[in-house]
């Protein structure tokens, strides 16, 4: 039978958004005020309290408008946010609870301040426990960022959202939606997944939403499907045996001994308790002992005198040094020797050459 519910009405026209949250004013509130009073309390940390302190009076005012009391204990290091008589909202005090844990975050004011405003929702995400190595840790952190944080911000305009990380710990604000985005890329990120394909994703999911004749559509063809590439760890190529140098014996090779059988064939398996305690005492004192040896025999290396070259004797110094004067006086006679030789014969050559003179004139 056909239903007779669904008939028009003439006040549903398609001006009308079904999905749009209303403004929560206090007629709404039928029932009155609160039957009891619901409070929230979180720690900040002490580099937060000269902030916190300067901004606090925004944040009663802020507050005072949601029907919300809040105090800041310096003392103890604590925010505290409750209901008074003039709260009406009852959705006011979770979204103070979560300005207080925004700004124990290390998130600025102004940009916590609209986590009071509907549709605006907040998400903190734990990394550290997703990643057990420190340094791989924080260089999956560092890619969340982006050099000069450039991948930070390209998120941020593609999600509508933003994010602070901080710590071990990642604060998300925006709307819902951009907040389930946002985790999947973070966790994606501590998995080893990089950011720029989720990026690239989001950046063609935005410009196929232009499109009105795809609506309907599925877009996994427009996608890109980036394929996982698993690398063998193996380093060393693995080596077959070769089987045809064994000779082929029908028996099985011998089983390999066990803990038990070695303890038994060394004796020590029949030993009490104390003296298994007391044989291994002495064996870890041995260890000790050859250790100390070698420590000690390195450190003596250090003063341990060089070899010294034995003295030569004073007799075969002195023949030495005769040799040398010996060798030294004969070279210098000799040079005066060539001295004389040169000038008796420059001597000889003038001679010569005035005899031929003398022999030319009387020629002529």
């Amino acid at each position: 039978m056909p239903s007779t519910h669904n008939k028009e009405k003439s006040w549903d026209t398609d001006d009308i958004d079904k999905w749009k949250i209303e403004e929560f004013k206090p007629e709404h509130n039928a029932a009155g005020s609160f039957a009891e009073e619901s409070s929230f309390m979180t720690l900040f940390p002490k580099y937060r309290e000269q902030y916190l302190k300067e901004a606090w009076p925004v944040i009663t005012r802020a507050l005072e408008k949601q029907g919300i009391a809040c105090t800041l204990d310096l003392v103890e290091g604590s925010m505290t946010v409750k209901t008074t008589r003039k709260t009406y909202d009852p959705a006011a005090i979770m979204k103070a609870r979560d300005l207080i844990k925004l700004l124990a975050r290390s998130v600025p004011v102004t940009q916590a301040m609209k986590i009071l405003e509907d549709g605006t929702a907040c998400d903190v995400i734990k990394i550290r426990n997703q990643v057990r190595n420190k340094e791989r840790f924080v260089k999956r952190r560092q890619r969340i960022l982006g050099p000069n944080g450039s991948t930070l911000k390209a998120l941020e305009l593609l999600t509508s959202t933003y994010i602070l990380v901080q710590g071990n710990t990642v604060a998300v604000m925006g709307p819902y939606k951009g907040l389930k985005e946002v985790r999947r890329i973070i966790d994606d990120c501590m998995a080893n997944i990089h950011p720029i394909y989720h990026i690239k994703e989001l950046m063609i999911k935005r410009e196929l939403a232009k499109d009105p004749t795809l609506a309907e559509e599925s877009w996994d063809r427009f996608l890109p499907n980036f394929k996982k590439r698993t690398l063998s760890k193996r380093h060393v190529p693995f080596q077959v045996t070769d089987k045809s140098k064994k000779v082929y014996t029908p028996f099985p090779p011998a089983p390999e001994k066990s803990k038990v059988d070695l303890q038994i064939e060394s004796g020590e398996y029949f030993l009490s308790k104390e003296a298994k305690e007391r044989a291994q005492k002495e064996e870890v004192v041995e260890r000790q002992r050859v250790k100390r040896e070698e420590k000690m025999r390195e450190r003596e290396k250090d003063f341990i005198a060089p070899e010294e070259v034995a003295p030569v004797d004073l007799d075969e110094k002195k023949r030495k040094k005769e040799k040398k004067e010996k060798s030294k006086r004969k070279r210098e006679a000799d040079g005066e020797a060539d001295v004389d030789d040169a000038a008796e014969r420059k001597e000889k050559k003038k001679k010569k050459k005035s005899k031929s003179k003398d022999a030319s004139s009387d020629a002529e």
